[in-house]
């Protein structure tokens, strides 16, 4: 079997930036172990496979070492990859998931992600979350797999040097830290060693935990944000109503075969 990749980079205008992401279309579902060793080959934070399903599509994420639940670049690189290659018409894609339906349309030069709000709440922490991250936060709450680490100030988050090890034993698979941001309205990073993913470079799906956290806050629907990753990303966000939109760039870097034995 032969099975098309793309590999872009999403929530960037430039290559070399952003979160790469791999997309792999595929004509029906292939076992969850066979994708996720596809996933863990490409060794990329997500890899989305796709199936076409009417006039829709099934979407599913996997990083090196877990399927996820939802995933914001990678959902992103998907769509672009269906307008730009694989000839989708009009000015939105629909997506089925194991979040529900999901949406991306175009807006101007940028995508954006129709995605759930996925609000937080304080609450006691793992006892060694502080450690793992080496530094006092602000306040801690939390959502689902996420928890959402608030700092003072942006170089708080920009200086982090998380221990890792400490991390990956979390009860949660990812953390969010965050800061309001000197030139733009708030700045993030996310960490998830316990899915092979020790710092993801840009993370959609945390937007939808960061914006009605910085709406409130700062009084503000629309919002313009950066992640402060090694390689860096840029997005433009909104809360409306229980839904996030969620809009970048993504720059295309390369297309090739995965040639699948047995199949």
């Amino acid at each position: 079997m032969e099975i098309p990749l793309y590999q872009v980079d999403a929530f960037s205008a430039r290559q070399f930036g952003g979160n790469p992401a791999a997309v792999c279309p595929l004509e029906f579902w292939l076992p969850a172990q066979v994708m996720q060793a596809i996933a863990a080959e490409n060794n990329l934070a997500e890899t989305a496979f796709l199936v076409r399903e009417g006039e829709r599509w099934g979407l599913r994420w996997f990083t090196p070492e877990i399927e996820v639940d939802l995933c914001g670049h990678a959902t992103l690189a998907s769509a672009y990859v269906l307008f730009q290659y694989l000839g989708a018409l009009g000015e939105r894609v629909a997506f089925d998931t194991r979040s529900g339906e999901v949406t991306v349309s175009r807006q101007g030069d940028r995508l954006c992600l129709n995605f759930p709000s996925l609000p937080a709440q304080r609450v006691d922490p793992h006892p060694r979350l502080i450690e793992g991250l080496g530094t006092q936060p602000l306040e801690i709450l939390a959502v689902k797999d996420f928890y959402l680490v608030v700092y003072a100030a942006e170089d708080d988050v920009r200086t982090l040097q998380p221990n890792f090890d400490v991390l990956r034993l979390m009860d949660r698979f990812g953390i969010i830290t965050t800061a309001r941001g000197r030139e733009v309205d708030f700045v993030s990073r996310f960490f998830a060693p316990a899915a092979g993913i020790p710092e993801d470079p840009v993370t959609g799906s945390a937007h939808c935990t960061l914006t009605p956290y910085w709406a409130q806050r700062l009084g503000k629907k629309s919002m313009y944000a950066q992640q402060v990753s090694e390689r860096g990303g840029e997005l433009w966000v909104e809360e409306a109503a229980d839904r996030i939109l969620i809009a970048g760039h993504v720059a295309p870097y390369l297309r090739g075969t995965i040639t699948l034995e047995g199949y």
